[in-house]
């Protein structure tokens, strides 16, 4: 609930009240809280693994998952009666249940269609087919586009277990975006053959066989998807922000605390390897075999026990993160 009333979290209300549905985004206040009915509401956030480390350690259990795509974990509080209606996610989940008790409907229909005006996506002729109540412990898995609808037997706490599925759309417009920043080509449009026209209004086919042509520049390999994928896969979400040191250490002083301390990524990083090259938080970074050895340890296990006698380079890549907000030492 207090995460809920914090500007740098995402959450959600959703209040049944005679059948309707009501819902509202946070941050929230005190005051929303302090008027909610005694049953059929649910209080949802997201990114509960940015805030808390206990909530980490949970998405350490699912390392079965590469980070590319683990998501984030989800709370989610409701007394009796709580729950958001039938839906479906696009993507894999993991439903874990917590304190109490939630009774969960699923059903594998094609049936999608929606309520009308609803301020979710609650499907409208929802037919479930197999049942069970889940209780401390218990786990449901769910594939993309499988119906659901869970509902609090009392008071209960249920943590979803997110992957990261982007659509087809979204790789397509962002890895566009990608090139438009990366790709760099000479010349300018020209036509000194230039005929006069009948119709000066149309669009010539000299022209569009030249722009096709300019257009086939546009070309990408492996490792300009490759780049894409870190930088895009680590950005974080538009919401996070990193708190820098206010008074840094010297690098000589962190190097030293490091090698009594060792470091752990800030709770709201996302670093991932591949090809040699790291990338924390939308950034790239191409390193030696040597640096990449010892950092791929931190990307893979979020931390890097007390270390001594690190190289300049890697000494360097990790005072740069610590400066950045991105690790703790």
């Amino acid at each position: 609930m207090a995460l809920a009333c914090d500007e740098d979290a995402q959450s959600r209300l959703v209040i049944q009240r005679k059948g309707q549905w009501q819902l509202k985004h946070g941050p929230l206040e005190r005051d929303d809280l302090a008027r909610l009915p005694k049953k059929q509401w649910t209080l949802l956030v997201q990114g509960v693994n940015h805030f808390l480390s206990s909530a980490r350690d949970l998405l350490t259990q699912f390392r079965f998952i590469p980070h590319t795509r683990l998501d984030d974990l989800m709370v989610s509080y409701a007394p009796k009666g709580g729950g958001i209606g039938p839906h479906f996610d696009s993507y894999d989940v993991f439903l874990l249940q917590g304190m109490g008790s939630r009774r969960w409907q699923i059903s594998a229909q094609q049936d999608d269609e929606f309520i009308a005006d609803a301020p979710l996506r609650i499907l409208k002729n929802f037919q479930p087919e197999q049942e069970w109540v889940l209780n401390p412990g218990d786990m449901l898995y769910l594939p993309p586009k499988y119906a659901h609808n869970g509902i609090a037997e009392d008071d209960c706490m249920t943590y979803s277990i997110g992957f990261r599925a982007p659509s087809h759309q979204e790789l397509i417009t962002q890895f566009l975006v990608h090139l438009q920043d990366n790709l760099v080509t000479d010349g300018w449009y020209s036509d000194p053959d230039l005929h006069m026209q009948s119709h000066p209004s149309r669009i010539s086919a000299a022209m569009q066989s030249q722009v096709n042509s300019i257009l086939k520049k546009i070309k990408w390999d492996r490792k300009d998807v490759e780049n894409f994928l870190g930088i895009y896969l680590s950005e974080p979400k538009p919401h996070i922000f990193f708190e820098q040191p206010a008074k840094p250490l010297t690098m000589r002083a962190f190097l030293r605390r490091i090698s009594a301390n060792g470091v752990q990524l800030d709770l709201k990083s996302r670093l991932l390897s591949g090809g040699g090259k790291l990338f924390m938080n939308g950034e790239v970074f191409e390193v030696s075999s040597a640096a990449y050895k010892t950092l791929i340890n931190l990307a893979d296990n979020h931390e890097l026990p007390p270390v001594s006698g690190l190289d300049h380079e890697t000494g360097e890549i990790l005072y740069q993160w610590y400066v950045n907000g991105y690790i703790k030492s």
